[in-house]
């Protein structure tokens, strides 16, 4: 299992903001990509994740092109977001099922993955009564419940507090240690043992 990117260029408003891009990541790795704001870490992630289309090079999920066998490759990710992609009206549990209503889930109930990111106690209130950290941490709770080996995450970290951050930290290493890789922006420091992490600059390439 190896997820790659083969002399990936991106532009916007005629201007690069990366070129001949090449990573190969491999289970239990984390690719930290790192650049200053305008360099292009989300556009990148969003090419990684298919969201939007290189203007040159390929992103190759076991040596398969996403382009070419796009359902194979959603079938194996997670995405999340600077936004969190829920719903203010709905309660956290309508939420959390609705983000893991499609591809395959682990053997894990939603009240328990509530439960574990602290949320527990307020499963049935509405997300619009949440404060941001609590909104980041149900975004958070979609990667107990999905089951696939490729996260790709822009700024897992924000809005949460310190105990949010050690909570993301214990998640994405139990992730590692089950062979699954981590493709994440983060403009605070990550509590990730070095081991697991690859670093790519943008600001180099």
């Amino acid at each position: 299992m190896t997820f790659s990117a083969k002399d990936l260029s991106c532009i916007r408003a005629h201007r690069p903001l990366f070129k001949h891009l090449n990573f190969d990541l491999k289970p239990g790795k984390v690719l930290l990509i790192e650049g200053k704001n305008g360099a292009g870490k989300t556009s990148l992630l969003r090419i990684l994740s298919g969201l939007r289309m290189a203007d040159h090079g390929e992103v190759l999920w076991n040596n398969q092109s996403v382009a070419k066998h796009p359902s194979e490759f959603v079938q194996n990710l997670t995405w999340l977001g600077h936004q969190n992609p829920i719903k203010a009206e709905q309660t956290a549990m309508e939420n959390l099922q609705s983000l893991c209503s499609l591809g395959r889930q682990k053997d894990i109930k939603f009240e328990e993955a509530l439960i574990h990111v602290g949320l527990g106690k307020v499963k049935h209130k509405a997300v619009k009564t949440f404060s941001a950290g609590m909104q980041r941490r149900l975004a958070l709770a979609s990667l107990l419940i999905k089951d696939t080996p490729l996260w790709i995450l822009d700024e897992p970290q924000t809005a949460l507090d310190k105990h949010g951050i050690e909570l993301f930290e214990k998640m994405a290493h139990q992730h590692l240690e089950n062979n699954g890789m981590i493709v994440m922006t983060s403009h605070h420091s990550v509590g990730i043992d070095n081991r697991f992490i690859q670093r790519l600059n943008l600001g180099h390439i």
